[in-house]
């Protein structure tokens, strides 16, 4: 007679995939085996300002879930693909707008090796050989945002709730009780999501802290549904494909991927990553680190873009919430209001056009989507960054309109992007500003961009544009 755990188990991952989650696998609710790691990096302060990550309580929480439900057992982990591919640049995304990644990428040298010590194992159980589905995509046009994948639709913790939910009243249907220990999450509670994914067998931990699966890559997300049933877990993937390809240390701007530690542990400084810096970060991003941002205005996929698992294997989303939007399109599932203003869209939006959305276009624009996360005010200043590192002159006035903004935060890398374009209106704008403001951060910004402004003028170009060259006489080679 078959086990009824290993019966009720087989029940609920065919129940996940017809609720249309692409990857469904148990794993035991137990102690992490990364508690050592996990506190010296909080420690090391690479967590930057997510001090949600380093509370106590959290902290326990993350290491052992048991520690604040000791009821749970197993966790029922779950995938959902938001589709790789697009317009970015898969084989050379640094040389978009700052500058170019690979050798000295990154402001200061980059912390990861040079472009030549990228190897690419040739054995098929390492990592992936042979021709990339296609060549790598053109670079964007640098006067367009570029906003991370899984931002250009809806929420994605809303679509992976609610599917998780509705698994969790089936299965109290199923088992004949309210499970009141149960708890679902979607990238947002105490849960260390990757390790547990490792544990439900979906795959192993990439260089660039990503988990990836070894025939789809690593655009997913991951949800849990932490329970107090013992289930069947799957065994977990124990080996490292990753062999000796360092594509992705390589291929970031900031320098923000470590390498491994001596355990082999993946090691990210969070407060030099994108994602990091454009979103979780609530203030100025620091002036060294502006021109390597390019124009990735939320987010940053890189990484991920030149991982040859992502090249090989990964596949479109299956779920349209999670598609682009067009101007003025609200994500599915959101009700278009009456107040609602205009705004660009997500797949290739203008910056030109993303900066000057007023109020209503931003509600509009961010309403039912990641991209609230950042805030107006952190949304402008990512902008305002992408105009400077464009350096074209059509994006003065847009910028100028930034120099007023309510936020001393947009004011002043309104500022700094004015003095990387260096043209007479340019500095027009500036000193108007630098003659009513107050804020004395904002102050110091403006000094700074006249004398930048000052200091290029005489090639008849500013340091943007003058960036942009070295950035196209130093681009990264392709990955694959």
């Amino acid at each position: 007679m078959p086990d009824e755990r290993v019966v009720l188990t087989e029940r609920i991952k065919a129940k996940a995939l017809e609720l249309g989650f692409e990857l469904v696998g148990i794993a035991p609710v137990r102690e992490s085996d990364h508690g050592e790691f996990y506190r010296r990096w909080i420690a090391e302060g690479r967590h930057g300002e997510m001090e949600y990550l380093a509370r106590d309580d959290a902290v326990a929480r993350r290491l052992d879930p048991r520690s604040a439900w000791p009821e749970l057992r197993s966790a029922v982990v779950v995938g959902l693909f938001y589709g790789g591919g697009g317009a970015e640049a898969a084989g050379n995304p640094g040389a978009v707008g700052g500058v170019a990644s690979g050798a000295g990428g990154a402001p200061g040298g980059s912390s990861g090796p040079g472009a030549g010590d990228v190897v690419v194992p040739a054995d098929p159980d390492l990592c992936p050989s042979g021709p990339d589905r296609g060549p790598a995509a053109p670079a964007t046009s640098p006067d367009v945002g570029i906003i991370a994948r899984y931002a250009r639709g809806r929420d994605y913790h809303k679509v992976m709730k609610k599917k998780l939910l509705e698994l969790l009243t089936w299965i109290e249907g199923e088992v004949g009780r309210e499970l009141p220990a149960a708890r679902a999450y979607v990238d947002t509670g105490p849960v260390l999501e990757r390790e547990l994914a490792r544990r439900a067998g979906f795959g192993w931990f990439g260089r660039n802290t990503m988990l990836i699966h070894p025939r789809s890559g690593s655009y997913f997300f991951i949800g849990t549904l932490l329970l107090e049933l013992e289930l069947e877990p799957d065994a977990p993937f124990e080996a490292d494909r990753c062999g000796r390809c360092t594509a992705c240390v390589t291929a970031c701007p900031t320098g923000a991927l470590l390498g491994r530690d001596a355990t082999g542990a993946p090691v990210m400084d969070a407060t030099r990553c994108i994602s990091y810096l454009t979103i979780e970060n609530r203030g100025p991003i620091p002036p060294e680190l502006r021109p390597a941002i390019g124009n990735r205005i939320f987010g940053c996929d890189i990484c991920q873009e030149v991982c040859p698992f992502n090249r090989k294997f990964s596949r479109p989303a299956s779920e349209p919430a999670f598609d682009p939007r067009g101007p003025g399109e609200p994500p599915p599932g959101v009700e278009r209001l009456p107040s609602d203003g205009w705004h660009p869209g997500t797949a290739a939006p203008s910056l030109v056009d993303l900066m000057s959305m007023d109020e209503s276009g931003w509600e509009a624009f961010s309403r039912g989507s990641a991209l609230r996360r950042a805030g107006r005010a952190g949304f402008r200043r990512n902008v305002a960054v992408a105009l400077g590192n464009w350096g074209d002159e059509s994006a003065v006035p847009s910028l100028r309109s930034g120099l007023f903004d309510p936020s001393p935060l947009v004011r002043s890398h309104s500022a700094w992007a004015l003095g990387r374009i260096g043209s007479t209106a340019a500095v027009a704008a500036l000193t108007e500003a630098l003659s009513t403001e107050t804020d004395q951060e904002v102050i110091e910004e403006i000094e700074a961009a006249l004398a930048e402004a000052s200091a290029t003028s005489s090639d008849g170009r500013g340091a943007a544009a003058r960036q942009g060259s070295i950035s196209t006489e130093r681009q990264s080679p392709s990955i694959g």
